[in-house]
């Protein structure tokens, strides 16, 4: 994939965010490593009951589809979506 077309597509992509979407972007960074996947697997747990790290918010699979939707489109653009979000200090 050509590096304007990638960066084109993160733009646009960041651009339309909604304040959950990066509020995620910021709690992957700070909490989880900068991984999207035990952050995953924290509000998985959560829905079953099981024992989980942070406990982020009432709307758990809400956040599981903004998660996915955000870490297909780091895999697929290969980037790191925090790299253009900014963080709050």
């Amino acid at each position: 994939m050509a590096e304007k077309t990638r960066k084109h597509a993160v733009s646009d992509f960041v651009r339309e965010l909604s304040t959950e979407h990066k509020m995620l972007i910021v709690l992957k960074t700070q909490l989880y490593g900068g991984k999207w996947q035990p952050m995953y697997d924290d509000l998985k747990n959560r829905l079953q009951g099981k024992p989980y790290i942070f406990k982020l918010a009432n709307r758990i699979n809400d956040d599981i589809e903004r998660i996915e939707q955000m870490r297909k489109f780091e895999d697929q653009y290969e980037v790191d979506l925090a790299e253009y979000v900014d963080m709050p200090v």
